[in-house]
């Protein structure tokens, strides 16, 4: 997914995997990142702040990494569509 999703990373990979979502909020606010995450806690905080970041919220449940990856991919118009709109803050996946 490197290639259809070029500089993203993990929070696991930057050593924040126990980090609060504030701590995470900011730090994918001040490096321009968008947030894609299960939790609806990052909805929730958009919903009051709005953006940036912007968040996608995956609604699958729980499954594995490779079944978010396929939803990814098979979304991968709508999210560059919604990635590219500065009016947006918001995107629901499932």
């Amino acid at each position: 997914m490197a290639a259809e999703f070029p500089g993203s990373i993990r929070v696991r990979t930057i050593g924040m995997r126990a980090t609060s979502d504030p701590v995470i909020w900011a730090y994918a606010s001040a490096h321009g990142f968008s947030i894609v995450s299960k939790d609806s806690d990052f909805q929730q905080r958009v919903a009051l702040h709005g953006h940036p970041p912007k968040v996608i919220w995956i609604l699958l449940g729980n499954c594995p990494t490779a079944a978010v990856a396929a939803l990814m991919l098979s979304k991968l118009a709508e999210i560059t569509a919604f990635e590219l709109d500065p009016t947006l803050s918001f995107l629901a996946l499932s």
